[in-house]
């Protein structure tokens, strides 16, 4: 069984001024697949404290996937992708490439996605998009392949011909 972590960047959520739609989605999905939440956190929309959350839930909780939901658009306020790209090892965007061209095929309005996705020692994180839809129909599209990065990730991958 894969732990995940689940961070949701909203001001709002963090205040308790809106209920938190996005991650709860994402929870029930990933649970269906079998993974264990670790952690399931609102922060608000800062940067550091994304940073060190993400930070802590690698190194210290060692999940093997971080999932986050909101702060991917274009508002001053919006640095979820400059939190996670300041804590990565490497880069895996392919992820949030693929979420994006298959988003493209729902609404043009996904290419203002600024979503990213990589690897920090033994965990993969994905910034996911902030509508409860969307983040369904992303996590739809990839988590299967996910979890095969994340056993590729750990060693565990089993050799198999393309699909």
């Amino acid at each position: 069984m894969y732990t995940v972590g689940i961070i949701t960047s909203s001001d709002k959520g963090y205040a308790g001024e809106r209920e938190d739609k996005s991650g709860a989605v994402i929870k029930e999905i990933i649970e269906q697949k079998g993974f264990k939440v670790e952690k399931y956190v609102i922060l608000p929309d800062d940067q550091n404290m994304l940073s060190e959350e993400m930070v802590h839930m690698c190194d210290e909780l060692k999940v093997n996937l971080i999932l986050t939901t909101g702060g991917t658009g274009f508002s001053m306020r919006d640095v979820t992708p400059e939190a996670t790209k300041a804590i990565l090892d490497r880069e895996a965007l392919g992820i949030c490439e693929a979420i994006r061209y298959y988003s493209l095929q729902i609404t043009k309005r996904a290419m203002l996605s600024r979503a990213v996705s990589g690897i920090r020692k033994q965990t993969l994180i994905v910034n996911l998009p902030g509508s409860p839809k969307a983040c369904q129909e992303a996590l739809d599209f990839v988590l299967d392949e996910i979890i095969h990065g994340i056993q590729i990730l750990l060693g565990e991958a089993k050799e198999c011909a393309r699909k």
